[in-house]
């Protein structure tokens, strides 16, 4: 692991194409609002939501660390295929839940997709684990 030379910051409006073409190499599937509309309204709403992991200068991931006033989610962590295996993942949730227990919450939760087996190992490496007693219910608006 080196992140040594990792720098975690919030992302700013000026990142938005950035971080839009990161996510098309390294994050698995894709989001309803991964567009430019979808991440601006995101970063105007909760402006330290959104972040970024960094090597020299360049985007290495990200995780989105939302926090509605009940509940803690955490969206769209992902780390840059060549820089797999390195901490960043790590860091990048233990920067989202310093915050979540900053804004008073309790527990985080993730969306993860089932088929993301790599994902999976992940997430549970940081402590996390499946509640299968629960299901995702979504209506397009």
């Amino acid at each position: 692991m080196n992140d040594l030379h990792l720098h975690i910051r919030h992302a700013a409006p000026s990142d938005i194409d950035t971080v839009l073409l990161f996510w098309r190499t390294a994050a698995e599937g894709t989001s309803i609002s991964d567009d430019r509309d979808g991440v601006a309204r995101l970063l105007a709403r909760d402006p330290e939501a959104l972040l970024l992991a960094e090597r020299e200068g360049t985007l290495v991931g990200t995780v989105i660390a939302g926090f509605d006033g009940w509940r803690c989610h955490a969206y769209r962590l992902a780390v840059r295929p060549d820089h797999r295996r390195q901490g960043i993942a790590r860091a990048l949730l233990e920067a989202a839940e310093r915050r979540f227990v900053a804004l008073g919450g309790l527990r985080s939760d993730a969306m993860v997709l089932e088929a993301n087996e790599r994902a999976h190992r992940a997430w549970g490496a940081a402590g996390y684990h499946r509640e299968d007693h629960w299901r995702r219910w979504v209506k397009p608006l």
